[in-house]
């Protein structure tokens, strides 16, 4: 067709040729993401080498009247990655893999540096996870799809996790970012005077925000800095608020891809405590009697002088049910509810009895408890919500 060598001549002069697809195979497999939707196959499917090449690509498809929509790991629910208009260009950034040692970073405005790690868009966010664990260290963003997600779906959705009930979510671990705007424009977000914590727990927090043409270098106005109060970034008593795409005017978080194109991100990392139990706590009454249990566990590792809630999670009937959930109880029916929770601290005691102490607030409610402390266990357990699984050691202890 006519329209596609146009654009292919166009195109090509930015990208290696085999990296602009408009063949079935590859509009088809970009036709839907984790919903499973499709509207309409993309007219061309593109796959940038590298970071510098995003912006000339934006300005590209704008010169070609395409609709462009950014895809990473394809993992999303809220249909961001579908395409609407026949006369689309989907960009994957799946090979921007680049991911950087362990970096101790003078961050603008702390005294000290800060352990940070490097990351391109397309890094599945499992990679980073890893590497910070070889370090001794924590990487807090931990979506449920970490096995799969990219950091540039991470940071558009604002990704969080089990870990967000101690560091939070994406945004609050986010040092900087850059990405691509609608326009063709680079854009630098930095964070100052960063808490190292939850973003909400700070009166004002402080943004600069410097933009660029697209040779990268070239400064595009001067840099400007915004100011948020940090409890607009929260709805109060509910935490993370996902109707909230505007976000007091902060560019690129929660947006799913509607301010432009995450690009590459610096996060900041966390001490890992020295011990952890993982509890999963099985409800078999009624929910209305089991629900409390979320806020009286949580009160009572908040008021624990050594243990800390590194990670929570509930799951709901209709969710156990969808992944086949295997009871560790030997009562052998699926239960109502399960809480998953992740206790840590550096006094093994404190937090083994802090662990036990969770089981008898979950005894109060119907509810039976399993703690396991090896690493291999652990992980089990936490796997054991996502997938159909066989039956684990149904022993209190692991």
């Amino acid at each position: 067709r006519s329209s596609d060598l146009r654009a292919l001549r166009v195109l090509s002069k930015i990208t290696r040729s085999d990296n602009i697809q408009f063949d079935g195979l590859a509009r088809v497999s970009h036709v839907t993401d984790a919903t499973d939707w499709r509207v309409e196959y993309p007219f061309v499917v593109l796959h940038p080498d590298t970071e510098s090449e995003i912006a000339h690509l934006v300005r590209a498809c704008i010169a070609l009247k395409l609709t462009i929509i950014p895809r990473g790991g394809g993992t999303g629910y809220t249909g961001g990655a579908v395409p609407l208009d026949k006369m689309s260009a989907v960009i994957n950034t799946e090979k921007l893999e680049s991911l950087s040692a362990v970096e101790l970073i003078q961050l603008p405005g702390l005294d000290q540096p800060t352990a940070t790690i490097y990351c391109g868009a397309g890094v599945v966010t499992r990679r980073v996870m890893d590497r910070a664990e070889a370090n001794g260290l924590v990487f807090a963003v931990d979506p449920t799809s970490a096995d799969a997600s990219c950091i540039g779906g991470n940071v558009s959705m604002n990704a969080g996790g089990k870990k967000a009930v101690l560091w939070g979510t994406a945004l609050d671990n986010l040092a900087s970012w850059r990405m691509v705007t609608p326009d063709g424009l680079w854009m630098t977000v930095e964070r100052l005077d960063h808490n190292l914590g939850k973003i909400h727990d700070v009166a004002m927090t402080t943004f600069r925000i410097s933009r660029f043409e697209a040779d990268e270098t070239t400064p595009h106005g001067t840099p400007e800095i915004l100011q948020i109060p940090g409890g607009k970034f929260r709805k109060t008593g509910l935490g993370k608020d996902v109707t909230d795409k505007f976000l007091s005017g902060l560019p690129g978080i929660q947006k799913e891809g509607c301010d432009g194109i995450i690009t590459s991100a610096r996060f900041i990392l966390h001490r890992a405590h020295t011990y952890t139990r993982t509890v999963c706590m099985e409800f078999f009454g009624q929910v209305r009697e089991a629900v409390p249990s979320i806020v009286e566990i949580k009160d009572y590792i908040d008021a624990h002088p050594h243990a800390v809630l590194a990670g929570l999670e509930h799951l709901d009937d209709r969710y156990l049910k969808a992944v086949g959930y295997a009871t560790k109880s030997k009562r052998g029916a699926r239960p109502k509810m399960v809480l998953l929770a992740d206790v840590v601290g550096d006094d093994e005691n404190a937090v083994a009895q802090a662990a036990s102490e969770i089981v008898r607030l979950a005894n109060l409610r119907s509810g039976e408890g399993f703690i396991a402390v090896s690493a291999e266990a652990r992980k089990k357990f936490w796997l054991d919500r996502d997938r159909k699984s066989t039956r684990l050691n149904s022993s209190h202890e692991v």
